[in-house]
């Protein structure tokens, strides 16, 4: 059994937590929120994020850092990912020494670049970071439905040690040493799976999202790789695994949130869509890096205003025809 600390009380910070009760561990949840903290707690639900879902009658919550954190083997941050760094400021008085920190968020801080391993690095250099990514939705989680993910940390090692510990019959844990790799694709298929989504809103059907789906696999490939990515990290749960699922049901925010944008409806009370606070920051990568991701661009300018739904159809769908796999032409 693991003392495990998660910081972040929202949809997948409390279906992590109540998966790792259900496995025999000690969990405590830290929220902004005591109101929220209350609910999980003493009523044993997450409305606000989880509908009715029934938590484990054990599961605390709490907004007082220290408590949330007191003796934890492992410290989960899954609050929302342009918060992390503030989040692991929060933390630092309170952690203890030999805890290992695994970054739950899958987004780009938009303000450094940094990945989310890097951004809790900074702030808590004295501690192991890996990362915990994969193609799961809360909803599923939470009700015990198995789902697989990927944790990747330094070592190959320290990986499939905690793997094998935090593991169980709904959620299965495989190893991985490549943080870059994962945290990469888990943050651009967000943005992805808003740019199928807004397919999706303008009614182009399944065989245009499939195409799209399939180029921005090769984009997400591209931009991974030249960020320090290893090709088959990508191929795995935390790259093609998670476009597959984030860019097939409307369970997944980003998705929903393209949606909404393709068919011209109002977003402003819709729930946080990390991909549209990666998109600026990833472009801005690729730039740098000289990688060409057409998809993406597309993507930022609808959702900075700079393009309509329709005009991003059009362009998306009517790129110069060239070879497919120019780099495997002789």
């Amino acid at each position: 059994m693991s003392r495990i600390s998660i910081l972040g009380a929202g949809a997948w910070g409390t279906a992590l937590a109540a998966a790792f009760v259900r496995q025999g561990h000690a969990v405590r949840v830290w929220g902004r929120n005591s109101r929220t903290c209350d609910e999980i707690t003493n009523a044993h639900t997450n409305r606000a994020y989880l509908g009715d879902a029934r938590l484990p009658d054990t599961l605390e919550a709490t907004p007082d850092m220290g408590r949330a954190l007191d003796r934890a083997d492992i410290v989960l941050f899954v609050a929302p990912a342009q918060s992390t760094g503030e989040v692991a400021a929060q933390a630092a008085a309170h952690l203890p020494a030999d805890a290992v920190l695994i970054a739950c968020a899958k987004g780009i801080d938009n303000r450094s670049g940094q990945m989310q391993s890097e951004v809790i690095a900074d702030k808590l250099p004295d501690h192991a970071v890996g990362v915990l990514s994969g193609p799961s939705f809360a909803a599923d989680v939470v009700r015990g439905l198995p789902t697989a993910v990927t944790l990747a940390m330094p070592t190959l090692a320290d990986a499939q040690s905690l793997a094998e510990s935090l593991s169980g019959d709904a959620i299965r844990l495989y190893a991985a040493d490549d943080i870059t790799g994962v945290q990469v694709g888990g943050s651009l298929k967000n943005v992805m799976a808003i740019a199928v989504g807004i397919c999706r809103g303008g009614g182009m059907g399944a065989s245009a999202e499939a195409a799209l789906i399939t180029r921005g696999y090769a984009e997400l490939s591209r931009l991974s790789v030249a960020m320090g990515a290893r090709p088959e990290t990508l191929m795995g749960l935390s790259g093609l695994g998670d476009l597959v699922l984030t860019c097939s049901s409307d369970l997944s925010r980003n998705f929903a949130y393209g949606i909404a944008v393709g068919s011209g409806r109002d977003v402003s009370g819709l729930k946080l869509a990390e991909g549209v606070y990666t998109v600026t920051i990833a472009n801005e990568i690729a730039d740098r890096h000289g990688i060409s991701c057409p998809i993406m661009k597309t993507a930022d300018l609808v959702l900075s205003g700079r393009m309509s739904a329709d005009e991003a159809r059009m362009a998306l769908m009517s790129r110069p025809v060239k070879a497919e796999n120019p780099e495997a032409q002789a």
